[in-house]
């Protein structure tokens, strides 16, 4: 499943998204000078080195062997089952669109998430569902309508988010809207808040002798091309655009957690990020603990 760099570039730049800055830092420096043929310096951010469960993190992924299973290639499950939970994963970069199931190249698609949630909302032998979540964030687009989905399947059935590391913005957004919220102590939750990133070639591509004149019909249109330096209105109206975001994402945080963690609650943290013992004491999330003890532990309230 490769993308092209057109299509990367699309996803990364001039587009909003609910992106940790850290995760964002990584993604433009591994894949930045690639995209715009020139060497990228990101300011403001330090990468972070994530995969998820990776380098011995904890993982629920022991309810099945994922990759010693043999999958019927007429009828698929769409989740993997211990007892009567489902078990639907939201690990790594999340994007809006995805023709599949689970992770995927490090990616999980709302739209994959969409088919898993309906299908566990209208399965009988399906009790509770057990979101497994490790995730820096990823796109805008589709993540409040998912989210939306999980609160519904959440008011009609028992649903729990367990953190293996993090939860972070979009993937903060989608792990709110279950029932309870457990993480490790030292995992990371919160970035409730959106960004975007501009290219600025203008520089680069002076110095290599060429210049591209943008001809435009309609004062704002292509207003945040890469070709010219961003104007005060138009860095105005991506960061009135980022705030919209914003308040959107509290709000949907405070209709999910309701008196835990309303939206006001939310909008003040300005975005930043929290440990376990902080984010319980805030109510971003319900409690402290390992990943497969609280799987373990809602396993038996569900048999029960």
């Amino acid at each position: 499943m490769s993308l092209s760099r057109p299509e990367i570039a699309s996803r990364l730049f001039n587009t909003p998204l609910a992106l940790d800055a850290g995760k964002a830092a990584t993604i433009v420096e591994a894949l930045g000078p690639r995209i715009l043929d020139d060497s990228v310096v990101v300011i403001g951010a330090e990468a972070v080195d994530h995969i998820a469960f990776a380098n011995g993190r904890p993982s629920a992924g022991r309810l099945g062997d994922r990759t010693g299973r043999s999958y019927d290639r007429d009828r698929i499950p769409v989740y993997e089952m211990f007892g009567n939970v489902a078990v639907i994963p939201i690990e790594g970069s999340l994007v809006h669109k995805g023709n599949y199931v689970g992770a995927s190249s490090g990616r999980t698609s709302y739209q994959g998430l969409q088919a898993q949630i309906l299908r566990a909302a209208r399965d009988q032998s399906v009790r509770g569902v057990a979101f497994e979540v490790d995730s820096f964030g990823g796109e805008v687009a589709g993540l409040f309508e998912t989210a939306a989905m999980m609160a519904d399947l959440s008011r009609v059935k028992p649903t729990i988010s367990i953190l293996t590391d993090h939860a972070l913005s979009a993937g903060y957004a989608l792990a709110s809207a279950a029932r309870q919220i457990v993480m490790p102590a030292h995992g990371s939750i919160g970035s409730i808040g959106a960004i975007s990133l501009h290219a600025d070639m203008s520089g680069s591509l002076e110095k290599r002798g060429v210049k591209v004149t943008v001809l435009r019909a309609g004062k704002r249109k292509a207003e945040a091309n890469p070709y010219e330096a961003l104007s005060e209105d138009a860095a105005g109206a991506v960061l009135a655009d980022l705030e919209r975001i914003r308040v959107s994402f509290a709000e949907a945080v405070g209709r999910h957690r309701g008196r835990r963690f309303n939206a006001a609650q939310a909008l003040a943290t300005e975005a930043a990020s929290f440990d376990g013992a902080d984010a319980v004491s805030l109510g971003l999330a319900d409690a402290i603990g390992h990943a497969n003890s609280a799987f373990d532990e809602f396993v038996r309230e569900m048999a029960r």
